[in-house]
């Protein structure tokens, strides 16, 4: 049998140590490539051509959720498995909605990576059950409630310092790399981020993320 071609992205390298030990235990899988960030990933895939590529959420200096299309559009035969700290139904959705077919948190046992890289390398989809869940509860709940109002344009109401912080926050950067990149106190960052929030009335970094797409703030990838 020919093994499942894998190309795994994550900024810390102890966790693409792990996967790639994970993974190499069987021959039903051949990790072909390794990056350390989206901008990277892309870089390569048409030359990994992996048939599964395990993908970081969230990854400094560019979201793993912004990646996916750009990396289906490079390597259209492969499928990609979200990995995340996240079992939030709003990180979840903003997965599905990318492309990506299927998503693990990372506390997942090896036994269940493998299930999901297997299901993924023969073109079926996986969601851990509580992740299933939690994705079905949400949309049982969306498709309950009445139409929301249209989310507040950021223009309106933000400043300018915050729309700054937005646009940084939605490609991925850490409070502390907005700050250095800005030249503020980690603290200050924290200030504007809960401010933003609390106007926009949005608590995940996948919310921020969509509406600075939908607003024209960030370039949809």
């Amino acid at each position: 049998m020919t093994p499942i071609r894998v190309m795994v992205v994550d900024d810390h390298s102890v966790v693409r140590e792990g996967i790639r030990h994970v993974l190499s235990d069987t021959a039903l899988f051949a990790v072909v490539g390794e990056a350390a960030s989206a901008a990277e990933a892309i870089a390569a895939v048409a030359a990994w051509a992996p048939d599964v590529i395990v993908l970081d959420v969230s990854m400094p200096g560019g979201s793993g959720l912004h990646a996916v299309a750009e990396l289906l559009e490079r390597a259209p035969a492969a499928r990609v498995l979200m990995l995340s700290v996240h079992e939030d139904a709003e990180y979840v959705l903003e997965s599905v909605r990318a492309g990506a077919h299927g998503y693990l948190r990372k506390d997942s046992t090896p036994a269940e990576l493998r299930s999901a890289v297997t299901a993924l390398g023969v073109g079926e989809s996986y969601y851990s059950p509580q992740i299933a869940g939690a994705l079905a509860n949400a949309l049982r709940a969306r498709s309950a409630a009445p139409a929301p109002e249209r989310a507040p344009s950021a223009a309106q109401v933000l400043t300018a310092r915050e729309r700054q912080i937005l646009a940084l926050v939605a490609d991925g950067a850490t409070n502390r790399e907005i700050g250095t990149q800005l030249g503020i106190s980690t603290r200050t960052v924290e200030a504007h981020r809960d401010s933003l929030m609390r106007k926009l009335g949005i608590r995940t970094v996948a919310g921020l993320t969509r509406l600075a797409i939908e607003q024209g703030i960030v370039p949809k990838r």
